[in-house]
């Protein structure tokens, strides 16, 4: 199997949105270290639509036979799949997870990461989220690259209006309680109510991809309720497909959760007004968990109620402005548009040589 890099994701369909929004990276990358994407579910397989090279191992020992005829010499991981320990068992290469996006959500960090020896993180935040999470972990192998996804521009699917746009962006329900940030089931109707009595506003509902999927029947029925709002008419937008960077150049104001959307919102829309919601009600923690959230309005049950007013007031008046940029710079550092995927193409490029470095300067004693 000829190929520089592999591309590791051993997940089912529903978590293929991880690996697609790296797939114009990776082609990128592709043009100075060919890239292979390994699967390991058929279905996914299937499914995956890309120019990129692509095998399907399905079976442990598929995932070795590939490996021993193969000379790949980095390995990449986009998500904390518990199958990535499959692949980590080949020595010869080196493994250097990046993760699918940059949030401040629990699951971004995991004891996990200390199986790699590179991981890739968007700038300082994402640091002391390592810090504060991790007991002995090694530091050094972190590697900031910024967010090269956020240097990618595709082309804006909104339709043109004279209307101000917000946009409401929540995220799922997350894998467990303690990765749960959705404001759908707790305050999603509300929000959608509260917008909608703004005048002169288009609202756009953009949720995460699962969410129309989800198995809560509470989510499941504010997700329908809020689209049933919204399908009504008078130009509002339900956005289910499509890439979420798409849907930023047509916005004026972001609502969303803790999630890698507003961190997206962020860095390529620093000039718009943010709100986050909060499904816990708890202030002190949102602002030490998500710095992101010192900078925008909060939603909770003590706000939800003069939404209407709070979003009118930000779309005339954006007096969180100064705040943004410098936590932008927290997250982001002080890259410009671009300079993330350069920095990412030379740390893959580091730890090729990295690799073969090691290889040559490895010998092997056979005892006498």
């Amino acid at each position: 199997m000829p190929g520089t890099v592999a591309v590791y994701f051993a997940d089912d369909p529903r978590k293929l949105y991880q690996l697609k929004q790296w797939l114009p990276v990776l082609e990128r990358l592709d043009e100075e270290h060919p890239v292979t994407i390994i699967t390991r579910s058929r279905r996914t397989y299937a499914e995956l639509e890309t120019p990129l090279r692509k095998v399907l191992a399905p079976a442990f020992p598929d995932l070795v036979q590939l490996y021993e005829s193969s000379d790949f010499k980095v390995a990449v991981y986009v998500n904390n799949s518990v199958h990535n320990f499959h692949s980590l068992m080949q020595r010869r290469m080196l493994h250097v997870h990046v993760n699918h996006g940059e949030s401040d959500k629990v699951c971004m960090v995991s004891n996990q990461v200390k199986a790699y020896d590179r991981v890739f993180i968007a700038g300082e935040a994402a640091r002391r989220r390592h810090r504060a999470a991790l007991m002995e972990f090694d530091e050094t192998k972190l590697v900031a690259v910024g967010r090269p996804q956020l240097d990618l521009r595709p082309a804006p699917v909104l339709p043109a209006s004279t209307q101000r746009t917000v946009l409401y962006a929540p995220t799922w329900e997350g894998e467990n309680a303690s990765n749960n940030y959705t404001s759908v089931d707790v305050h999603g109707v509300a929000i959608v109510e509260k917008v909608l009595a703004v005048p002169d506003v288009r609202l756009v509902y953009k949720p995460h991809p699962r969410v129309a999927v989800s198995p809560l029947p509470e989510i499941a029925a504010a997700h329908r309720e809020i689209v049933r709002r919204l399908s009504r008419g008078d130009g509002h937008v339900v956005q289910e497909q499509g890439d979420i960077l798409a849907v930023f150049p047509g916005c004026d104001l972001m609502i969303t959760d803790v999630s890698s959307v507003g961190l997206d919102f962020l860095y390529t829309r620093q000039d718009q007004p943010m709100f986050v919601a909060d499904r816990y009600d708890d202030r002190e923690r949102l602002h030490t968990d998500a710095p992101i959230s010192r900078c925008a309005d909060v939603i909770d049950s003590a706000t939800i109620g003069m939404l209407a007013e709070t979003v009118a007031a930000r779309l005339d008046d954006d007096e969180y402005r100064d705040a943004r940029a410098a936590v932008r710079t927290l997250y982001f550092g002080d890259l410009a548009p671009g300079e993330s995927t350069t920095r990412f193409l030379a740390a893959i490029d580091d730890a090729v040589r990295t690799r073969d470095a090691h290889l040559s300067n490895t010998t092997v004693e056979v005892p006498v």
